[in-house]
């Protein structure tokens, strides 16, 4: 017996009239937002992450996940783990756009690098640290200073420029370490008011002071980083000062004297800066680059003596690809 010849062509035309289902590779691509033109805050990566959320799982809003993800990537590049978790995840399961593990897998491990113990764990399931370079994602911003060029070789052992000595010490450093810092900061050709600067936003010159990640004293040295200085005692004062002052002319010379990757080094530590070619996006370390920046009045280049280390191999690669920027 023959079919009904109108449920058939029924059948056909909701067929006909459904899009095919989209395989990974056909799904969307987000691209790379448009770079800010501002200063960006806290409050406003804080609203990108929370329109974003709304818009992958239509809270109060159609649903657009390519346009989640493009305000993830935003939020991602200025150091928030939440944010970083939820574009990994959203590359991972193909939510709305193509998978990309590789990807992916730096994004978990930039949320894990702050602490976010489900990105670690999703790293882990991932096979561990992600290879190759950091997707756009987590580049630098825009509004991120470029890297300085360092100043001519006859001076980049030479005592603090003029500019550094004029700068105001931090008022409420005890007097004691202020004079210490004033005796032992030329044997290590540091300006003191950096590093005061330094000191008053690690510790705020509290000598007992320790961080959860067991850094210790004035100069919240690590374990580990006081070993590579040789510091015995973390708990002394003048060892402490001593260590830090180390590493951060160590630092200095490593980044060829810009401050604000030397800065975003003594808090991430150098093998960061490399990796994201720039400021690592870590709230924390943003944040930390910004306030002692500011304390410092904005100078981003100081004296170095380049026969402490070799230069970071990503300052040759930096400035390679802002020269092929400016060609364009």
């Amino acid at each position: 017996m023959r079919a009904p010849l109108l449920p058939l062509l029924f059948v056909a035309a909701v067929a006909q009239a459904q899009p095919p289902a989209l395989t990974l590779e056909q799904l969307p691509r987000p691209t790379m937002p448009p770079g800010e033109r501002g200063p960006v805050v806290p409050a406003q990566v804080e609203r990108w992450r929370q329109e974003a959320k709304a818009l992958e799982y239509g809270d109060g809003v159609p649903r657009n996940e390519v346009a989640a993800a493009k305000l993830y990537c935003r939020a991602a590049r200025y150091g928030d783990a939440e944010a970083q978790y939820s574009l990994g995840w959203m590359l991972t399961n193909a939510r709305g756009i193509q998978r990309n593990d590789a990807e992916a897998a730096h994004m978990f491990a930039a949320a894990a690098e702050q602490g976010m113990e489900q990105a670690q764990n999703m790293l882990d399931r991932m096979g561990g640290t992600p290879l190759g370079d950091p997707p756009p994602c987590l580049r630098p911003p825009e509004t991120d200073p470029a890297p300085v060029l360092p100043p001519p070789v006859a001076q980049r052992g030479a005592k603090p420029v003029s500019l550094w000595a004029t700068l105001p010490l931090p008022a409420q450093a005890p007097p004691a370490i202020v004079n210490y810092v004033k005796l032992v900061a030329p044997e290590y050709q540091l300006s003191p008011a950096l590093v005061l600067a330094v000191m008053a936003q690690e510790s705020g010159f509290d000598p007992l002071a320790e961080s959860p990640k067991k850094a210790q004293g004035l100069m919240q040295l690590m374990p580990d980083t006081a070993a590579r200085f040789n510091v015995i005692r973390l708990r002394d004062p003048s060892q402490n000062i001593r260590g830090g002052m180390a590493y951060l002319r160590w630092l200095l010379a490593y980044f060829e004297g810009d401050v604000m990757l030397a800065l975003a080094g003594y808090n991430a530590g150098e093998r960061a800066v490399d990796r994201y070619l720039g400021v690592p996006p870590y709230a924390e370390t943003r944040l930390y680059v910004r306030k002692i920046m500011a304390a410092v009045g904005g100078q981003r280049l100081h004296p170095f003596d380049a026969k402490v280390t070799g230069a970071s191999p990503m300052l040759q690669r930096v400035k390679a690809q802002m020269q092929v920027i400016q060609a364009r």
